[in-house]
């Protein structure tokens, strides 16, 4: 899993500017494994510079070398986060199968978006914010979501 990407180099001793693609900011700490283009690194240091993790990994210690891994991926190990009962990674949503409130198949959700105010699902060409209004249900053991959609939600509908 994608955790973030290295965007710049910060020095001259091998650190560099990560942009992040989790929520987990523990997964950057001191002392983390991280996989990069293929091969397992360990956290050396990290802390914030305007607002991204810098790092520093054990074995990477000249910006010659960073500068050559800019634009790559830092990956997690495929281990899961815990979780409370009631809790989920939002890329646990890609796949489910969409149902309206009447039971009609909408869809796979093809991708799940990320705004300012809240994330959005993709399904084909509907998309719909991920809010309690529109959001009915949840079932991860049936690998479905149940959507209420306001008219004009569905292309080609219009509002009443």
């Amino acid at each position: 899993m994608r955790i973030g990407q290295i965007v710049g180099t910060h020095g001259l001793k091998g650190q560099f500017k990560v942009q992040p693609l989790t929520d987990f900011m523990s997964r950057f700490q001191k002392g983390a494994e991280v996989t990069l283009k293929g091969k397992l690194y360990t956290v050396e240091t990290c802390s914030t510079h305007k607002g991204r993790p810098l790092m520093k990994l054990v074995g990477i210690d000249d910006i010659s070398v960073v500068e050559k891994l800019q634009w790559e991926f830092l990956e997690a190990p495929d281990d899961r986060p815990e979780l409370a009962e009631d809790e989920f990674l939002v890329e646990d949503l890609i796949g489910l199968m969409a149902y309206d409130e009447n039971g009609v198949q909408l869809g796979e959700v093809d991708d799940v978006l990320d705004s300012p105010a809240h994330e959005i699902l993709v399904i084909g060409e509907i998309m719909v914010p991920f809010i309690e209004e529109f959001i009915l249900e949840i079932d991860f053991d049936a690998e479905t979501i149940k959507l209420n959609l306001l008219p004009g939600m569905r292309p080609g509908e219009e509002t009443a």
